[in-house]
């Protein structure tokens, strides 16, 4: 823990740099703390705070920028942080323009984070942990032939030509589809391959067509995701240097922001986690600091939210931003699917 005056020079010196994307000197750390102090107590702070690693100077005569550490103590020590409702209602109102169409809340809210926090954003499709079978349909288009459509959890509906062995009529055909769909309704693929052998030759036939489906459904890659902001993003100080220009659209073209964020929240709740500089588990991304929540229904319907940029990124905004936004989305995936949030599911905080 820091002495409360040594904690006012650390938290200036952030918010400073921050602000600022130049080095602070004494001075301006002085007149914009307000303390009654001269400007060498100032300085002996900064130093005590360069020798315990929370700031350091880019050479002997420059100011003082922060180090990991004290961006880790400046996130740590922010009061509890919330959007204005003024801006609460705006986002609100945008997204229920918008409710039915889990593509669009990704490009809002990704336009959203960017625009105001300046960084890369980036959410990730809700995904499913296990497709499940929700209802089949058997539709005759020729006496040897039928389409197959098979609706599965989540509202994805899946189509494909079956051909029988034998004919069959329409109502023989409804009668199968309504057999099959009370008996593997809201059930997964391992439940629907044991019960083959109990069905007759046709049932079987469809049973294992229904089972092809959903396992090419649950192979896809359900965490698409979109990103946003990378003019925002390179429009910063930092990527003026050609190193960190190549770092993130090397990030970017090799689809690593994804993985990125599907590894690094070290929460198992829907809080938000800020994850710092070298505290990033790719060391390519330890320049750079990342916001990000889960949002969703907890093991059911999941996907991610968070901003990504330069360690000198607009925290506080960010952490309320990500967090009010993982809230929403997390009420419209519950609404979608007809399910029930936990009572503390996508409230925002910080770690």
């Amino acid at each position: 823990m820091l002495r409360p005056r040594t904690a006012k020079v650390l938290n200036s010196i952030v918010s400073r740099y921050i602000e600022t994307a130049a080095p602070v000197s004494s001075s301006s750390v002085l007149s914009h703390i307000g303390i009654n102090v001269s400007s060498a107590t100032i300085r002996n702070e900064m130093a005590l705070l360069e020798e315990e690693g929370y700031i350091t100077r880019p050479h002997h005569a420059s100011g003082s920028v922060p180090a990991d550490k004290g961006y880790r103590y400046y996130v740590g020590n922010l009061n509890k942080v919330g959007l204005p409702v003024v801006e609460q209602m705006l986002i609100n109102h945008l997204f229920h323009q918008v409710e039915d169409e889990i593509e669009e809340w990704m490009v809002l809210a990704g336009s959203l984070l960017a625009q105001q926090v300046r960084s890369l954003a980036l959410v990730t499709r809700p995904a499913t942990p296990a497709t499940r079978f929700k209802h089949l349909e058997l539709i005759s288009l020729q006496p040897m032939l039928a389409l197959l459509v098979l609706v599965l959890e989540g509202a994805t509906v899946k189509q494909q030509l079956f051909n029988l062995e034998s004919a069959m009529t329409q109502e023989e055909l409804s009668r199968i589809a309504s057999r099959l769909s009370k008996l593997f309704k809201d059930k997964k693929r391992t439940y629907i391959e044991k019960q083959v052998v109990k069905l007759g030759p046709t049932e079987q036939q469809i049973a294992l067509a229904i089972s092809r489906l959903m396992q090419a459904e649950s192979r896809k890659d359900n965490r698409e995701s979109y990103i946003e902001g990378l003019p925002y993003l390179l429009s910063q100080p930092e990527f003026s240097r050609g190193d960190q220009l190549r770092t993130i659209l090397g990030l970017v073209e090799q689809k690593r922001l994804t993985e990125l964020m599907n590894t690094s929240g070290r929460s198992s709740s829907y809080q938000v986690d800020v994850v710092i500089g070298d505290e990033n588990q790719s060391e390519e991304a330890q320049d750079f600091s990342l916001v990000i929540s889960r949002y969703g229904v907890p093991d059911e319907f999941t996907g991610t939210i968070g901003v990504f940029g330069p360690t000198r990124m607009q925290y506080e905004k960010a952490i309320a931003l990500v967090g009010h936004l993982s809230l929403i989305m997390s009420k419209m995936v519950a609404e979608l699917y007809g399910r029930d949030l936990p009572d503390s599911s996508g409230q925002p905080g910080n770690n």
